[in-house]
């Protein structure tokens, strides 16, 4: 079986790798010409995403796997077509579905009949089949009548994406029972785990919606009893912990914002077909809120932030992950800024030059003198961080709830916590 999975970004890249190493000949198609030749090397470009180096090597020198900037001509050797290609938002945070009208368009060159595609980039219900299946057809090829369509949701994080692939069901719908039942014998043969069909494409699609959108709505949950706690007086990490102690509450941990590329966005493709979604719109505000809020209680501690210097530690918006889609350190260093203060940014995960390029100010190495420190991603490298070396430093913003009060309060600093 040959396979062609468009897109090899931090997704496509461990799934082409996934797919090689149950014996199927595999080609990754990137525009990316210089990733392209990296992974042809058997080489990883990619840092962070475990065991990915080593499957890479051995799929390219087992001749299992290769890759190309030419997605047309791969296209028309493979009989399975695996399209994961972002699709994010624009700025006025509608659905940004150029990259894959491009991948479609490419793949249209190449699709020949018999071929199944599927489609695992998350999009709002009815893009497999009204979107996709229509720029498909431009070869002459019919869906469902020459071709084979379906949809499957990825479903996995970044850093643990062989662990996911393997612990998490397979969510598998089609444009027709055919395209489903082809889509279910291939993710047989290329993953170890359950796969769990629905009825349709459409309800595939909206499996993916609703899962990362329920996590988004319940942190919105968390983050504003937090804001309730903290008007109270109230230590909303103690109560968490002892409400989660039955069974039915399932209460998340607050904190200074949501980021990623699926939790900060899904909802907005769900949103964005004009259905009053009230609940969702409420959950994106608060979560959204939760970066001026921090700095907020960082200004009221501080009696002002105008001249002062701020340290914000972690650009990666979880810890440890080498991934900074939607993090909330670019909405606090923009709360920071416009205070007036000067907001600096360090990650042991990223270099100067790229937090530079990501548009913020970066602090490399440590500086010696701050006014204040936020927490905003708590590496495993920042453990050991003794806060007492920054000179001057009066406030510390544990913006994850993950530093000991005490701990902080010792070195004769401020503690804000985030409903603490």
């Amino acid at each position: 079986m040959r396979v062609c999975v468009v897109g090899l970004g931090k997704i496509g890249l461990p799934l082409a790798a996934q797919y090689a190493s149950k014996g199927l000949s595999v080609v990754g198609c990137d525009p990316d010409a210089e990733l392209v030749a990296e992974v042809s090397r058997g080489r990883c470009p990619l840092v962070g995403e475990r065991g990915l180096a080593r499957s890479i090597r051995e799929a390219v020198a087992a001749w299992c796997l290769e890759a190309t900037t030419d997605t047309a001509a791969a296209v028309r050797e493979a009989q399975v077509v695996v399209v994961i290609v972002p699709v994010g938002l624009t700025p006025d945070r509608r659905p940004d579905f150029s990259r894959l009208d491009e991948a479609a368009a490419a793949i249209a060159r190449g699709l020949r009949p018999g071929a199944l595609v599927i489609l695992e980039t998350t999009v709002p219900v009815g893009t497999t089949r009204g979107r996709l299946g229509p720029a498909l057809e431009v070869s002459g090829l019919r869906m469902g009548a020459d071709f084979r369509l379906a949809y499957s949701p990825e479903r996995v994080s970044v850093g643990r994406i062989f662990a996911d692939l393997k612990r998490y069901p397979k969510i598998v719908g089609g444009i027709d029972e055919a395209s489903r039942d082809a889509a279910v014998a291939f993710y047989r043969r290329a993953l170890d785990a359950k796969v769990i069909t629905v009825r349709d494409a459409e309800t595939a699609e909206f499996v993916k919606l609703a899962e990362t959108t329920y996590r988004d709505v319940n942190i919105a949950l968390a983050n504003e009893l937090a804001l309730y706690a903290d008007q109270r007086g109230l230590d909303a990490a103690e109560a968490f912990a002892a409400a989660n102690s039955q069974p039915y509450s399932h209460l998340h941990q607050p904190g200074v914002g949501v980021g990623g590329h699926c939790i900060p966005v899904n909802p907005h493709l769900l949103m964005d077909e004009g259905f009053p979604l009230h609940l969702l719109a409420a959950a994106r505000q608060v979560n959204d809120g939760m970066a001026a809020y921090g700095v907020g209680k960082l200004e009221e501690a501080l009696g002002s932030l105008r001249g002062r210097t701020v340290l914000v530690l972690g650009l990666a918006y979880r810890p440890n992950v080498k991934e900074a889609a939607g993090s909330s350190t670019f909405a606090l260093a923009r709360e920071l800024e416009a205070r007036g203060a000067r907001a600096l940014v360090h990650d042991p995960l990223f270099s100067a030059r790229e937090v530079e390029a990501a548009g913020l100010r970066p602090a490399y190495p440590l500086p010696h003198k701050v006014d204040a420190v936020v927490i905003q991603a708590l590496h495993d490298q920042y453990r050991d961080l003794d806060l007492a070396t920054f000179a001057g430093c009066r406030a510390v913003l544990d913006g994850r709830n993950a530093l000991s009060r005490s701990e902080v309060e010792a070195k004769g600093m401020l503690y804000l916590g985030i409903g603490r």
